[in-house]
């Protein structure tokens, strides 16, 4: 072999990929960016993690009778409240108040020597675990379920053996899983030592020691953490990881070889002689880069569960039922790496360009799934909401078994969303005849971010906008979280809907009118409008709130946020039912709306109430709301104006209001939760079929756009078709 050639290709090899300025940013600029900021990021995150646990105080259930003083010290502790028998099941109440629940017997515990470390060259002792029994059960089921952090017990005998100068005992009962639950157990602990050294100096001062006088009492922590969820603790902090992982490498390469590769091979010139269409073409290409992404997110998730349920005891395996959830939580996230991946991918020119192409996008990808490794990040309200990661900390918390609905259902919805969008973009860039042929766009013309003069918006930018104004309230609203109830309902409403519609009207030069539905409605429409405002809400509540009913207490929370902690019955119709029928009406009876129309009226009633009823951010709303949505939705159709379906639903909220204010003697019972009484549930249907009647017969012609309005529409869709394919002959 001669090294001199060896060495003349290296050189040429290397001078040639070194030549590429995205080889360039791929090996030198992504990584002097992303790692710092990624650590920054990361430490920052623990930081206020950290300091924001620290600053919590921990709420402690005490289930039994302090002895005296120490409930003092305890309190003075500082970042400890004591909650009587918060949590505490009356027959565990009962049997401790008697002294028939007595302590298990469990190993004499070592005395206490202010030591917390085991002394230097031994291990530190296993705790001892205690046998099942009804105070374990319900201190479990108390802090697991996140009603305190952690369970203190005095034995009913304490206080006796304390003032006999003997030795009480103390259990603690915590979820080691839960980090606030640990920082409890920490606190409460050291609180009780510092207690119990202070009394065995107040017994050492007096003298004659009976027998157990220098201990006072045993502090015994007891850890509730089943071995199911330790478990899931150790495998919620790889296992998203490593899945999501696989699925980016699934959808990686297929989505570079079915695009950039097929132009490097000249087979995407081809393609484009056939007479097919472009949405054809994307659809083809994306379900076969899905499928191989979802094939590969299967066996990832077969072949862990079968590797668990070898390795781990029978006591200690996860069932397969969290297996294969965790296989449907995946569906969203290959949705959206083949969209993302194929739509980055087309840009590139060959196999080799793909892969500089999508490596700025795997990267950040991976990292949001690697941070769930850390015991900081958990599922919360601000996790669900963030692409990819929502995804991975939702995995998590279904391992260690601490999924609440709410936020499942707000991370599903949110992945689902940036899943839509990454398939809109897409289609967007397949339909660029030039990009496909290799030519180059401006970005702006590929997404379609130009301003256009006159017209309504199409059904991708609508639901884009949709997609960005939910994300913005979202993460405003808990910027705000901190202010009064009727302070985050008026900036929410205003500052995060009515604004960036109406930004996102004016900066891309649609027409207000044809948008947002500011036309004069009809005397029909606006009766028909007005008997439904009156009669929805009995219609709605008879029939979908018998048949799917909300928990108890969260109606009897939303109906306290409702009333904005007691303000004037003036500023509370104000902002419940004026302010959010105007800013939510312009927004989802008039931009999305607007952008849905051109599929037809069905699909644009029927999905503006869906994404209406998504936008509330529960699942116990979100049949009520949608069944709202599509009255509203039923009017903007029939009157071709906003303003009916905003006099429904500031009479519908009205309605809800006043009854919750005043309460009046005949609706007692519906206040106290008692379901709508037949009678009153067909007189709604009644009135409310009276009004959809109204609205039917209101003037057809307000359901199509102005003749010149309608006339700039299709000017400017042959515009763009033809942009379009002229592109594509330059190509």
């Amino acid at each position: 072999m001669r090294l001199a050639i060896v060495w003349t290709i290296l050189r040429k090899e290397l001078v040639e990929s070194l030549r590429d300025r995205r080889t360039l940013v791929r090996l030198v600029v992504v990584p002097l960016l992303l790692y710092p900021l990624f650590a920054l990021a990361m430490s920052k995150l623990v930081g206020v993690e950290a300091a924001a646990r620290e600053a919590r105080p921990s709420r402690i259930a005490v289930w039994g009778e302090l002895a005296d003083g120490l409930q003092a010290r305890l309190s003075a502790a500082g970042k400890i409240e004591l909650a009587p028998w918060a949590g505490a099941p009356p027959d565990v109440r009962e049997g401790l108040l008697s002294g028939a629940l007595a302590p298990p017997a469990g190993p004499e515990p070592a005395p206490d020597d202010g030591e917390a470390a085991p002394p230097e060259g031994e291990a530190e002792p296993p705790r001892w675990i205690e046998p099942e029994n009804p105070v374990l059960a319900a201190a479990r089921a108390a802090v697991s379920e996140r009603k305190v952090d952690a369970v203190l017990v005095p034995w009913p005998s304490m206080g006796a053996e304390l003032g006999r100068g003997g030795k009480g005992a103390v259990a603690i009962y915590f979820d080691s899983v839960r980090a606030d639950s640990a920082t409890a157990e920490a606190r409460l602990e050291g609180a009780l030592q510092r207690a119990r050294r202070a009394i065995v100096a107040d017994r050492e001062a007096e003298r004659g020691l009976p027998e157990g006088f220098s201990r006072a009492f045993d502090v015994v922590p007891r850890d509730v953490a089943a071995d199911s969820r330790k478990v899931g603790q150790i495998l919620g902090a790889m296992m998203p990881m490593l899945l999501i992982l696989m699925s980016l490498l699934g959808s990686f390469l297929p989505a570079i070889d079915l695009t950039a590769g097929e132009k490097e091979r000249g087979t995407m010139q081809t393609l484009l002689c056939a007479p097919v269409r472009p949405i054809e073409i994307i659809s083809g290409k994306f379900l076969a880069v899905w499928v191989i992404s979802l094939l590969t997110a299967l066996g990832n998730v077969v072949s862990m569960s079968l590797t668990v349920s070898r390795l781990l005891p029978d006591a200690m395996v996860v069932g397969p039922g969290t297996f294969a959830l965790t296989f449907v939580l995946l569906v969203p996230v290959t949705l959206l790496f083949s969209a993302l991946f194929l739509a980055l991918a087309v840009f590139a020119k060959d196999f080799k360009d793909g892969q500089n192409a999508l490596m700025p996008a795997y990267l950040p990808l991976s990292l949001l799934a690697g941070i769930t490794a850390l015991p900081v990040v958990e599922l919360n309200p601000w996790t669900a909401y963030a692409p990819v990661l929502n995804i991975a900390v939702l995995i998590k918390a279904l391992f260690v078994g601490e999924a609440p609905a709410d936020l499942l259902f707000t991370a599903l919805v949110s992945s689902a969303l940036y899943a839509c969008l990454a398939l809109l973009f897409a289609a967007r860039v397949f339909e660029r005849e030039s990009v496909l042929l290799g030519g180059h766009e401006p970005a702006r013309a590929v997404l379609g971010l130009g301003r256009r003069a006159g017209g309504a918006p199409s059904a991708g930018f609508s639901l884009a906008a949709f997609a960005g104004v939910q994300v913005l309230f979202f993460y405003g609203s808990l910027l705000i979280a901190r202010t009064s109830v009727a302070v985050q309902l008026a900036v929410s409403q205003v500052g995060f809907f009515l604004v960036p519609t109406l930004a996102l009207v004016a900066g891309f030069g649609y027409s207000p009118r044809a948008t947002l539905g500011l036309r004069p409605a009809s005397v029909r429409g606006l009766a028909g409008a007005l008997l439904l405002g009156v009669a929805a809400w009995a219609a709605i509540g008879g029939t979908v709130l018998r048949w799917f009913p909300a928990p108890e207490p969260f109606a009897r929370e939303l109906g306290e946020l409702v009333l904005l902690g007691g303000q004037p019955y003036p500023v509370v119709l104000l902002l419940v039912a004026v302010t959010p029928a105007v800013c939510e009406e312009l927004l989802f009876r008039g931009l999305v709306y607007a952008g849905l129309r051109r599929a037809g009226p069905a699909v644009a009633i029927g999905v503006s109430a869906l994404l209406f009823g998504l936008a509330h951010g529960s699942v116990y709303r979100l049949l009520p709301t949608f069944s709202l949505g599509l009255a509203l939705g039923y009017a903007r159709h029939r009157t071709g104006s906003v303003l009916p379906g905003a006099l429904l639903h500031a009479l519908n909220n009205g309605l809800a209001v006043s009854l919750l204010y005043f309460k009046p003697s005949w609706a007692q019972g519906l206040l106290e939760g008692d379901l709508l009484p037949w009678s009153v549930t067909f007189a709604g249907m009644v009135v409310s079929l009276a009004g959809l009647l109204l609205l039917r017969s209101s003037a057809p012609s307000a359901t199509e756009p102005e003749p010149d309005e309608k006339a700039k529409m299709e000017a400017r869709d042959r515009h763009d078709a033809d942009a379009s394919g002229g592109g594509g002959g330059q190509g």
